[in-house]
């Protein structure tokens, strides 16, 4: 029996509560982050909630046999610049290609909202997540040491260009 899943843009009661949730407990177990990073992805998901613009922003979960199993976001980076954030999928979801899909997403829609490019921002440890951007046509653009969230790390942006929707 397949599992059902479904990608559906972030609004039900709990969806943004969940997506700090989940990074909190995620990172922690996985990599030993410490709870600065789960209050980053609190100011990220404060300042979507706060007022985003939806021609131009949006954010997704993924739903796993009715269940919330992952998230992305896309924010405004500058006036041509999209930013994709917070990008998560659960690890007892992992292997079903919801990431690719939640990035594919993603990518439509700053395509849609008329970005030229689109940014992110990672860190070395998240290889299944920087396999699936290099996938899409991401390319490394810049890269530096930083110590966060507890831990010694390499901080990596990626970018891509965009082609006008239906282009």
């Amino acid at each position: 029996m397949s599992a059902e899943i479904l990608i559906r843009p972030l609004g039900r009661p709990g969806d943004l509560g969940w997506v700090v949730l989940a990074h909190g407990e995620t990172y922690a177990a996985e990599f030993g982050w410490d709870a600065s990073f789960e209050a980053l992805v609190a100011r990220i998901v404060a300042d979507y909630a706060a007022g985003h613009d939806p021609a131009r922003e949006a954010a997704w979960i993924a739903e796993l046999d009715g269940e919330r199993a992952g998230c992305v976001f896309c924010v405004t980076a500058d006036d041509q610049t999209a930013q994709l954030r917070i990008l998560l999928v659960d690890p007892a979801a992992r292997g079903r290609r919801l990431g690719g899909r939640l990035v594919d997403e993603c990518l439509a829609f700053a395509r849609r909202a008329g970005y030229a490019r689109i940014r992110l921002w990672t860190n070395h440890p998240l290889v299944a997540a920087r396999a699936i951007y290099l996938s899409r046509g991401f390319r490394l653009v810049a890269e530096e040491p930083h110590h966060s969230f507890g831990a010694d790390l390499m901080g990596q942006v990626y970018e891509r260009e965009l082609a006008p929707a239906g282009g």
